[in-house]
């Protein structure tokens, strides 16, 4: 049996099946942020935050097939397939907490850019917990998925969900917002920059406190609101050192965005445009400059 598993329009999980070997394939959705507030550094190294994080059908995707053992083949030559590869990593940690010596092995069609700020690894580690719940025939509920997800990074939790939610914490506690309606036209760019996290947060000057409250402020939809009260405080630092992604920002802004952002930390910006031909155009723009791009126009 060959199961397929991807996301609708509302990003709720849908499962094909056809009658082959068992199989498994899934998409790993990339997010965005809706504002990124950095609060304070914790002791333990990692940093407290407040963001609206929001999924897109940007996605890469995942072969799962059972095998002995545990390995991993990916379209992207510039990527590691071993253990510190977050499939694997995942795949592992799994297993191991599951207390069972079953095996899989993974295809990752690798879509999404790497260093972009879009979540793409996290996404496929959450991806591959899921798909070998299944496969492995493992009670999700009784595995604690979601603390089991933050060993493996701060927002794999999201992923497991896949709904826009306003996140605290290192990113893991969520609050999900069930309800709402993204009714704009999105336009996401990456230029061949690769941005480490871990630098990024370095740079960050951190706010120490949530500004403002950003689920209000995301769920009015209001895009002149959003362009004065939602700030990804990743900006100052990254545009700082690549003015290229600053003029990416300004760039989408002139074609029309209601509303633009580094997500993450970078290095993709996306534009919100309430014109799907102006989100057309300004990704139409954007690949002729070279760019990576995606959009999705309502």
């Amino acid at each position: 049996m060959i199961c397929f598993r991807d996301q609708g329009i509302n990003h709720e999980y849908r499962t094909h099946e056809l009658t082959l070997e068992q199989v498994l394939f899934e998409s790993a959705p990339a997010k965005i942020n809706f504002g990124l507030h950095i609060i304070h550094r914790r002791a333990d190294g990692y940093h407290d935050l407040a963001t609206v994080f929001h999924p897109i059908g940007w996605a890469d995707r995942i072969t799962v097939r059972p095998e002995e053992k545990i390995s991993m083949t990916c379209t992207d030559a510039t990527l590691s397939c071993g253990k510190d590869n977050l499939v694997i990593r995942a795949a592992r940690l799994l297993r191991e907490v599951a207390g069972i010596d079953q095996g899989a092995s993974f295809h990752l069609e690798k879509v999404l850019p790497h260093g972009a700020g879009l979540g793409g690894g996290s996404s496929d580690a959450a991806t591959v917990l899921r798909m070998l719940c299944s496969l492995w025939k493992l009670d999700d509920s009784t595995l604690a998925l979601g603390a089991l997800a933050l060993k493996i990074g701060s927002d794999v939790p999201f992923f497991l969900h896949g709904r826009t939610a306003y996140a605290e914490g290192r990113g893991e506690r969520l609050t999900p917002m069930t309800d709402y309606i993204f009714p704009f036209s999105l336009a996401v760019v990456v230029p061949p920059i690769h941005i480490s996290t871990a630098w990024a947060f370095q740079q960050v000057n951190v706010s120490g406190t949530n500004r403002i409250n950003l689920i209000d402020v995301v769920r009015s939809n209001d895009l002149d609101r959003w362009r004065c009260e939602l700030v990804n405080d990743f900006e100052e630092p990254v545009f700082s050192r690549w003015p290229k992604i600053q003029e990416i920002k300004s760039s989408l802004l002139r074609s029309g965005a209601g509303f633009a952002s580094l997500t993450g930390s970078g290095a993709g910006v996306y534009g919100v445009f309430e014109s799907k031909d102006d989100a057309k155009e300004a990704a139409e723009e954007a690949v002729a400059k070279g760019y990576t791009t995606w959009h999705h126009a309502l």
